[in-house]
């Protein structure tokens, strides 16, 4: 029995490219039902496109049914596929609008999580200011270092921020932030209205540990705690924190909503304390993009307004 070979044109066409745009939206909600909103079209509707995209392609891109939504290894291919795509028809665009007065397309950005809270808020700011220079779409993710990273060299992304632990050669890196850490524990923890502290005391306490790439500073102030749990995200962190069975390190930004209401302190300060810096990165020798060198016009402005003496 002969394998069925995939019927899409050579030359990819408006339906082709509107239901990979419909595929990706389905992919990035969950399922069927997450995507109606988003897409503003009946469940009904999404079904047969994606019938029809399946029938195209002559793969099964995903299962759907009473067991829920989820990829085949030949529909996470395709997804990433058409991530590449899609960026690369906006890039195209992009590099057009040097014909045009306004700016228009589309900035796609990854950031790590928690940094909306920093003071500095160079990247809402710059978005701010991006927004109002043309027809702009932004599109953020919220994903983890190294997946921005790889989205950035592979083009999904136009760019992204993320801690500068190590530095890849096929990247540029604008420091956007420094970032102090503290340690902390809650208001239900023995050691909130201790008087005075020891090291002893906190090596005896049940710490939190994170689960993700850190400099060797920071792993050297975590050695001496009692690793009782881990988490992924400082957001994790925090949840445990917030039990009052752990302690643990969180930017200071972060947990000043935990101590201005008296939920949270600080423990020795002074000796447990560490520096994260946040850089911006894109990719060296990628084509131009007018909306992505608007976007770092606006970062760059605020990155030197910050740094001119008072």
């Amino acid at each position: 029995m002969k394998s069925r070979k995939p019927v899409l044109p050579g030359q990819l066409s408006d339906t082709d490219l509107r239901l990979l745009r419909i595929y990706r939206k389905v992919v990035e909600c969950g399922g069927f039902s997450a995507a109606e909103v988003e897409l503003n079209i009946s469940r009904a509707a999404i079904s047969i496109a994606m019938n029809d995209l399946e029938s195209r392609l002559a793969l099964r891109l995903c299962q759907r049914g009473r067991s829920g939504f989820a990829l085949t290894e030949e529909g996470a291919e395709v997804y990433e596929a058409t991530l590449q795509l899609l960026a690369a028809i906006e890039g195209f665009r992009t590099r057009v609008n040097g014909l045009h007065a306004q700016l228009k397309g589309e900035l796609n950005i990854g950031i790590t999580d928690n940094l909306v809270t920093m003071p500095q808020m160079h990247i809402t700011n710059a978005l701010n200011a991006l927004k109002k220079r043309g027809d702009i779409r932004i599109n953020i993710r919220m994903i983890p270092p190294t997946e921005i990273e790889l989205g950035v060299l592979d083009g999904r992304l136009h760019t992204g921020v993320i801690p500068a632990l190590k530095t890849l050669p096929g990247l540029h890196y604008r420091l956007l932030y420094e970032e102090e850490s503290l340690l902390y524990c809650s208001h239900q923890h023995p050691l909130f209205d201790a008087a005075s502290i020891s090291v002893k005391q906190l090596a005896a306490c049940d710490a939190v540990l994170p689960a993700y790439a850190q400099t060797a500073q920071v792993k050297t102030l975590h050695e001496p705690l009692k690793a009782a749990a881990s988490a992924t995200d400082r957001e994790g962190i925090a949840f445990l924190i917030l039990t009052g069975q752990y302690i643990g390190f969180l930017p200071t930004h972060y947990a000043e909503r935990w101590i201005r209401e008296g939920l949270m302190r600080t423990l020795k300060p002074t000796q447990y304390r560490y520096i994260t810096q946040y850089s911006a990165i894109t990719r060296k020798g990628a084509p131009s993009n007018l909306v992505l060198e608007g976007y770092l016009e606006e970062l760059d402005q605020l990155i030197q307004a910050e740094a001119a003496p008072a």
